[in-house]
């Protein structure tokens, strides 16, 4: 069991700034993709033990936290102490029956330094006494809709609670549980504003677009240079990016010449980049578009040298990488990728890709699609199409997870 590879579902679980705190880690084993779990303790087991060995807790959360469900057979047993108290939040399924055992059990993990969640709940006065000794209730708004939730905080006012929406899919919704109180969010809904939402592609972005195209294009680090000094704006927001991550210097790096002598160029590239996605707040890299970006971008990078059609060509990677990049922007600005494509002047297979999913390029996008919606049957039916191995997937997937780390 211990040795068995896991694919890993991860979603951002944010704060009222909007801001990347903890995210839900949902496993399915790589043996069984289209299979449903029947041993759902043994799963779980399995969850804990691949987590701290085969894909590693800091690599997976960096410094976040991570929630993870558990059946009432692990909950009980000891090993559960193997987890990291201080990084891991215990989620107890909605299915648990409230008996004097688990309201025990769950006092006694409190005490040890655990944080308690309660998962796709609804209030019930049955539930009183773990309402004192949980820290976190998660609401689904597919179960409770929201003209009953202002009902519901209310009856969780006298607990020392932290409420948590789930299953938020539109921008109103968040902004309705931002007003009841709620302060912790899950969803989609950062991931696909709506059209009235988006940004125009204002100078900024034209900036950045012209960027990316010099340094593409391997032009003069002056003529880079001098783009950013004539967008004041633009170089705010990319070193409030690398300076969100640290660089290992004492002192904060201020100028763009000062980061590209410490970055360097391939990397002053990838914070172009990611600067598309950040807006001129102080998230920096806790905006989960950002990492969205960055985790889809580095997945295909990590996959181009395993897919039969890219191998050996020496520009597949940083082309994969791009690919990924940029088939995030349509979720952002009001810009056709046509235009997009035509402003770069990128070369076919990747312009082929953005536009029509086709061609290798492609594939690994639609490949990483398929993870971000944790849609695994379907991810299980294109690995046999393009003949790559789930130990490929599973490999680039944990470099992707760990982009952060690349980036100091």
């Amino acid at each position: 069991m211990a040795n068995e590879n896991y694919l890993l579902g991860r979603q951002p679980i944010l704060n009222r700034s909007e801001e990347i705190v903890a995210y839900e880690l949902l496993f399915r084993s790589a043996g069984s993709l289209t299979a449903d779990v029947t041993d759902a303790s043994q799963a779980t087991a399995s969850v804990i033990i691949n987590t701290l060995t085969g894909f590693g807790i800091e690599d997976i959360l960096g410094e976040h936290k991570g929630f993870i469900n558990l059946e009432l057979e692990l909950l009980m047993d000891d090993s559960l102490h193997i987890l990291p108290k201080g990084q891991v939040i215990i989620e107890l399924l909605e299915t648990l029956q409230v008996t004097p055992e688990l309201v025990e059990r769950c006092r006694s993990l409190k005490e040890s330094g655990f944080t308690l969640a309660l998962d796709d709940h609804e209030y019930s006065p049955a539930y009183h006494a773990l309402y004192e000794i949980v820290d976190i209730i998660k609401i689904d708004l597919m179960q409770s809709p929201l003209e009953r939730l202002a009902e519901m905080v209310k009856q969780f006012e006298c607990y020392p609670l932290q409420l948590l929406a789930e299953k938020v899919e539109t921008r109103e919704e968040f902004k309705h549980c931002l007003d009841l109180g709620f302060e912790l969010f899950q969803g989609y809904y950062f991931a696909k504003p709506s059209i009235m939402e988006k940004k125009r592609l204002d100078d900024s972005g034209s900036t950045l677009l012209k960027l990316m195209r010099l340094l593409g294009e391997d032009a003069d680090q002056l003529e880079v240079e001098r783009t950013f000094r004539g967008d004041p704006g633009l170089t705010y927001k990319l070193l409030l990016l690398v300076n969100s991550v640290g660089m290992g210097t004492r002192n904060k790096i201020e100028t763009v010449r000062h980061a590209i002598a410490i970055l360097g160029r391939q990397q002053i590239k990838r914070w172009v980049q990611l600067s598309l996605f950040a807006d001129n707040d102080q998230r920096g890299m806790e905006n989960p578009l950002v990492d969205m970006a960055a985790v889809r971008a580095g997945f295909m990078e990590n996959m181009a040298g395993c897919h039969s059609a890219l191998k050996g060509h020496h520009d597949s990677v940083e082309k994969a990488y791009m690919t990924g990049i940029l088939s995030v922007l349509e979720k952002v600005y009001d810009i056709p990728m046509d235009e997009v494509v035509r402003n770069l002047n990128l070369s076919d297979d990747v312009r082929d890709a953005l536009v029509a999913h086709q061609g290798a390029l492609g594939h690994l996008l639609h490949m990483a699609e398929l993870l971000e919606e944790m849609d695994f049957g379907h991810l299980a039916k294109h690995l046999d199409k393009m003949a790559v191995s789930i130990d490929d997937v599973l490999l680039a997937q944990k470099k992707a997870f760990t982009w952060r780390k690349g980036m100091t």
